[in-house]
């Protein structure tokens, strides 16, 4: 068994998900449909503090671009992501469909409880929804005719047809064909939004469906746990650990050893391993890199949570806290958000990570800083006083 020291586990994993390479002078399809390759999903989150979550991976690896290129791979044909259930809800690569067949015939066949109380007194809404979509689609909730049964609850409010929609889209038979300015679901039937190639193509069943889920989980981090390769695409661990045995006798997974990190880790038999990496990258609460917390903990020595769900005076760090990578380290933690309507990029907190460089991660993040202002349409950046790197980072603006 081949042991790794934990720095050289860290530049494999920033390197398998497509950090320290060189941005690209113009970002078009083929660079992003290359990190779609590379990280396999882009996970959504509605929170619109500095921008959408989807639209950030794809900022920190490649630098500025245009949107609605991510959202024209979703919505023109041929598509080539698709939302769907992965780590939570994401933009999935659309040759993931035929593995994630499995997980929809399953959730078909174990509706939840509320749900089978809305079935049972409405036997017929679920053909009623699928007609008028296949009449009229794509639909959001609000637009579906459905009587107006409504039970309110801390984070949703949502009609006994929206319980159903949900329950079809988590079965496979609608699914997103993307969202409106209300950042609501357009829901349609599946087969006008997965392309025909991979919607006809056969299911994968069983162990090859996980296998295959837990193949791309492995490419999109390099090096990983058990843990980790099952948290990727959230695949129960009995399921990961079969799979895991299949990629090991395949040749594509080695068992490895991380120096200092305890238990067994696999390393991916592509997988880069770079002597040194060049990263300045700010990375969001639902960026893949940070997916695993644990993981993030052993390689990385950072005890990470997301405190947006966290109670105001509970919270250490701030409210929408980005990771600030740079090189192999994470070097400080920034509680972002963009005001628009005053044109800056406020940087409402500013904390340095122990044994980090003070002067150099202020400049570097400050540079990090600008490009993101700039790709936001911002026209400049006011970092508060709050943070131990706050007062270093000030005198960059």
């Amino acid at each position: 068994m081949a042991e790794l020291t934990r720095a050289q586990a860290r530049r494999i994993a920033l390197a398998a998900q497509g950090f320290g390479r060189a941005a690209p002078a113009k970002v078009g399809s083929r660079q992003a449909g290359q990190m779609v390759d590379q990280l396999g999903q882009f996970q959504i989150d509605s929170v619109n503090v500095v921008v959408r979550a989807h639209y950030l991976p794809l900022f920190a690896r490649l630098g500025g671009y245009d949107p609605g290129l991510l959202d024209r791979l979703g919505q023109k044909s041929p598509r080539r992501v698709f939302e769907y259930w992965g780590h939570a809800a994401s933009l999935i690569d659309v040759r993931l469909y035929p593995a994630l067949r499995q997980r929809m015939a399953e959730r078909q066949a174990q509706p939840w409880d509320s749900l089978r109380l809305i079935l049972a007194e409405h036997p017929g809404l679920a053909d009623q929804v699928c007609r008028q979509i296949a009449d009229e689609g794509p639909l959001s909730a609000r637009q579906i005719g459905h009587p107006d049964n409504r039970e309110r609850r801390p984070w949703w409010n949502w009609s006994e047809a929206k319980h159903v929609l949900e329950w079809l889209l988590a079965s496979g038979t609608l699914l997103p064909a993307g969202r409106n300015s209300q950042f609501e679901r357009l829901y349609e039937l599946a087969e006008r939004v997965v392309p025909a190639e991979f919607y006809q193509a056969p299911p994968l069943l069983g162990l090859d469906a996980w296998t295959e889920l837990v193949r791309r989980s492995a490419k999109a981090l390099g090096v990983a746990s058990a843990a980790s390769l099952a948290d990727y695409f959230r695949i129960s661990r009995a399921s990961t650990n079969a799979a895991i045995q299949e990629l090991v006798a395949s040749g594509e997974l080695i068992p490895t050893a991380i120096k200092g990190v305890d238990g067994p880790v696999y390393l991916w038999h592509q997988a880069r391993m770079p002597r040194r990496i060049s990263v300045d990258a700010l990375v969001s609460p639902f960026d893949s890199l940070v997916f695993h917390r644990p993981r993030l903990a052993a390689l990385f020595d950072l005890d990470d949570r997301i405190e947006i769900y966290t109670p105001v005076e509970q919270r250490v760090y701030g409210y929408y806290v980005y990771l600030f990578v740079m090189d192999d380290r994470i070097a400080a933690r920034v509680d972002l958000k963009a005001d628009r309507a005053g044109g800056v990029l406020l940087a409402n907190a500013a904390w340095l990570e122990p044994d980090c460089p003070v002067e150099q991660t202020a400049a570097r993040l400050a540079a990090a800083l600008r490009r993101m202002a700039d790709w936001l349409g911002l026209d400049g950046v006011r970092v508060a006083p709050i943070g131990t790197l706050a007062a270093a980072l000030r005198r960059h603006f």
